[in-house]
């Protein structure tokens, strides 16, 4: 439901009568302008939705033009894995994909993965995982948490140069099926993680993709979801990364589980230090497999809410915070 429009309705003018001919094409004359006038006036009179309206679209931004393809390094690399295909999506509805929770969309073809990454972003082993991606001229999709965004917004911009696609996983890691969290908090987990993102890609709205945390699917959040037009995804295959104590057991884990099931999206955790060293050889492993990456694609950014915006800023700019340069405040003087 829109929040209501106020609109100048321009007034009628009637009842002249004059006996001169001149004196009727004068006032005729005088009239048309009177109307133009008042109808423009009504056209700028118009009032914006009212900040907190109930529909979540009434309070976003104006819908944004489609989503430009993210920019990929050339490969140097003549045997790498590389990209199968490229789908766009549109998330218009809220659609699900991943077959752990959602069966209605079997997109991808025997021998296609989809290479997923949530958590991030995370010194050292985000970059890890980024630099493991390249050398193979593949890709992912990145969920990050809205808190690491804001920690380390230079290292999620490395995934955006990159050409990945990347999504939300809520602001904080909130468990959204927590009860003690009414309705209004976990939609205030959801739209912060998105502005957190926002901000930290410098102000670039990231796709309308979006992982719950632990895959836990609240209803009345998948429905709100929808409204707001935000593809939701589970996954097809679990590493399971975060329980591995080395890097062999997560290879191990999706390969055998890649195997088995032929095609899946693949979840993992750029946060985690044994997938950032596992996953060279998971790639070398699923190029000798035969396997084909997909990379997935929005066809517009997701239309984050102003008030979120707001907030993210406002909480960021402290008076104490320096805007230098790290180079120009910390130097190296002896190793």
């Amino acid at each position: 439901m829109e929040a209501d429009r106020t609109t100048a309705t321009p007034r009628l003018v009637a009842g002249f009568k004059f006996k001169e001919n001149k004196m009727r094409i004068a006032a005729g004359l005088i009239f048309a302008g009177a109307v133009s006038l008042l109808a423009s006036s009504a056209a700028w009179s118009q009032t914006p939705p009212a900040k907190g309206a109930a529909s979540p679209q009434a309070a976003a931004a104006p819908a944004p033009a489609a989503a430009p393809a993210p920019t990929r390094p050339p490969c140097n690399n003549p045997n790498a894995l590389g990209i199968g295909r490229t789908v766009e999506i549109d998330t218009t509805g809220g659609p699900g994909f991943g077959f752990e929770h959602f069966k209605e969309l079997d997109f991808l073809r025997d021998k296609e993965v989809v290479l997923t990454f949530d958590d991030g972003p995370w010194p050292v082993n985000t970059p890890a995982v980024l630099k493991a991606l390249a050398e193979e001229c593949t890709t992912g999709i990145f969920f990050p948490i809205g808190k690491h965004a804001t920690y380390y917004p230079e290292i999620l911009k490395q995934v955006m140069a990159a050409g990945h696609s990347i999504g939300s996983h809520t602001w904080s890691h909130a468990a959204l099926v927590n009860k003690k969290l009414n309705e209004q908090q976990r939609k205030d987990e959801i739209e912060k993680g998105f502005s957190a993102v926002k901000w930290a890609l410098g102000g670039k709205a990231p796709a309308p993709f979006f992982r719950f945390p632990a895959l836990q699917h609240p209803p009345e959040m998948v429905t709100y979801l929808g409204a707001r037009n935000i593809g939701i995804f589970s996954c097809d295959l679990d590493s399971f990364d975060f329980k591995a104590s080395k890097a062999q057991t997560i290879v191990d884990n999706v390969m055998r589980k890649v195997e088995k099931n032929g095609k899946g999206i693949v979840l993992m955790h750029d946060f985690q230090k044994h997938t950032a060293e596992a996953l060279p050889e998971i790639l070398k492993k699923l190029k000798a497999g035969g396997y084909k990456v997909v990379a997935m694609r929005a066809k517009a950014p997701v239309q984050t809410i102003a008030q979120y915006d707001e907030d993210i800023v406002k909480d960021l700019k402290l008076p104490t915070v320096s805007s230098r340069p790290v180079s120009s405040v910390v130097q190296t003087i002896s190793e």
